[in-house]
């Protein structure tokens, strides 16, 4: 067994260790204190457990199927997160040939590019080309009501759904001396640090939380948990400098960069479901919402830490 394996399996081994006293757990407050599912909070704690162990079961699929099985897993997560998001957003007929060109041109290529390890256009496929040949196609359908808004709107979902998400797989190209072949482990090394910072500013917040951040955005991220959330996510990605190419102190700072980008991609994605008026952008994953509830966070750390590592790293 191969060194990146072995790290890989004794990840997963925490991962499914932490999430098996987490099911105990949930099951023991279940049986105490709502029998019969009326205590909302203690339902809401088991479904997510419940959608954690799919999710992790999917990821380490995924994971073991090498650089395509992890290709293959987020291009399905763009697809279904650019679904949501345009689900969501205004648009109209005039939009259609712009939107297919979204979803059945631009993802694609985005992803056969990742594929294919081409940086040069991967970096700046969507920002540049797409962003200024998607509002041509628009205009020429000759409908100019709210066409800056929708035009925005389309080019917003692109980078959001597809370009920063893609920047996940894209870690897998990266070339980093003596790191050949472990490239998955900086995968899992981003998604553990992002997530284990959502739930631990939860967690916080609900032991100690008093001083609301964003009442506005959202009502239950406090002070308290933001500020205990993202040191833990810290102390917990400095912990997992083993199976990266950084020494504790460099994980550490990395893991701070990407709780922080998380928090803030968190509150970015609160306020465009706010300004559309829903709780969730989906209800495909019980107890979490939608695809982009569950990837805000990774959205905007993503392309943050794949461009630190390559810049210092590679």
């Amino acid at each position: 067994m191969t060194s990146m394996h072995t790290d890989f399996f004794m990840l997963m081994g925490g991962i499914v260790g932490t999430l098996v006293v987490a099911s105990i757990v949930g099951t023991v407050l279940q049986r105490i204190y709502s029998p019969d599912g009326s205590n909302a909070a203690i339902d809401n704690l088991n479904s997510r457990i419940n959608a954690w162990w799919a999710m992790v079961v999917l990821l380490a699929i995924a994971f073991l199927g090498g650089r395509i099985g992890v290709i293959v897993l987020f291009g399905f997560c763009s697809f279904a997160a650019l679904r949501e998001f345009v689900t969501l957003t205004y648009s109209s007929r005039s939009d259609h040939m712009a939107l297919a060109a979204g979803f059945f041109v631009i993802l694609p290529l985005q992803y056969w590019f990742i594929w294919d390890d081409w940086y040069g256009l991967y970096s700046i496929f969507i920002p540049v080309y797409a962003f200024l040949l998607l509002p041509i196609v628009a205009v020429f359908r000759g409908d100019t009501n709210d066409y800056l808004s929708r035009v925005a709107q389309t080019q917003w979902a692109l980078m959001i759904c597809v370009f920063c998400v893609s920047h996940v797989p894209a870690l897998l190209s990266l070339d980093i001396a003596g790191y050949e072949g472990r490239n998955v482990l900086l995968i899992a090394f981003l998604v553990v640090v992002v997530q284990m910072s959502d739930v631990l500013q939860y967690v916080w917040g609900k032991l100690f939380g008093k001083r609301k951040i964003a009442p506005k955005l959202s009502p239950s991220k406090t002070v308290e948990g933001f500020v205990g959330g993202v040191a833990s996510a810290t102390l917990v990605g400095a912990s997992l400098f083993w199976i990266t190419p950084f020494t504790f102190i460099e994980a550490g700072l990395l893991s701070l960069v990407i709780a922080l980008m998380g928090f803030g991609g968190g509150l970015v994605m609160s306020a465009i479901k706010r300004d559309r008026g829903v709780k969730d952008w989906g209800h495909l994953i019980p107890g979490h919402g939608g695809f982009i509830d569950r990837l805000d966070s990774v959205v905007f750390s993503a392309p943050i830490f794949f461009h630190l590592v390559r810049y210092w790293w590679t």
